[in-house]
């Protein structure tokens, strides 16, 4: 079974992470849905939240230390924490992934949560990838 998330986390797919541990990536969306939409998965495949042994709890620290990273590197004001788990939720990547979603005071609220998956560029998604890669 070919899984494009599993092959992120081997290397064999190039991403723009930002951050990782022995339990979990965190990588940027390609598609994303405000500046900084990053992904956590765990290392290991888990189809979804729901299915196979519990891996919540242990990516919890890749996703806490990459949602502050994001908040502080991106000036964001806020941040959305979403998984989607099974087809009818909108999950897409049948491996478990937690979305990360900065937020900004010029769009506030759920009702701006989600926009156009349009893409980013290469030199946006660059440049976010920059600020949060850059040394402290």
């Amino acid at each position: 079974m070919s899984c494009l998330f599993c092959a992120i986390v081997a290397g064999e797919i190039p991403s723009r992470r930002v951050h990782e541990d022995e339990h979990a990536v965190a990588f940027l969306d390609l598609a994303p849905l405000h500046r900084g939409h990053t992904l956590v998965v765990p290392r290991r495949h888990v189809d979804s939240l729901l299915d196979g042994a519990p891996a919540l709890a242990e990516i919890g620290n890749c996703v806490d230390a990459t949602a502050r990273l994001l908040v502080e590197r991106l000036d964001a004001d806020g941040l959305n924490v979403v998984s989607s788990a099974g087809a009818v939720a909108g999950q897409e990547v049948f491996h478990l992934h937690v979305h990360l979603l900065p937020r900004y005071a010029d769009a506030p609220g759920l009702a701006h949560l989600l926009g156009s998956r349009g893409g980013a560029s290469d030199a946006d998604l660059d440049a976010v990838h920059a600020r949060l890669t850059a040394s402290r």
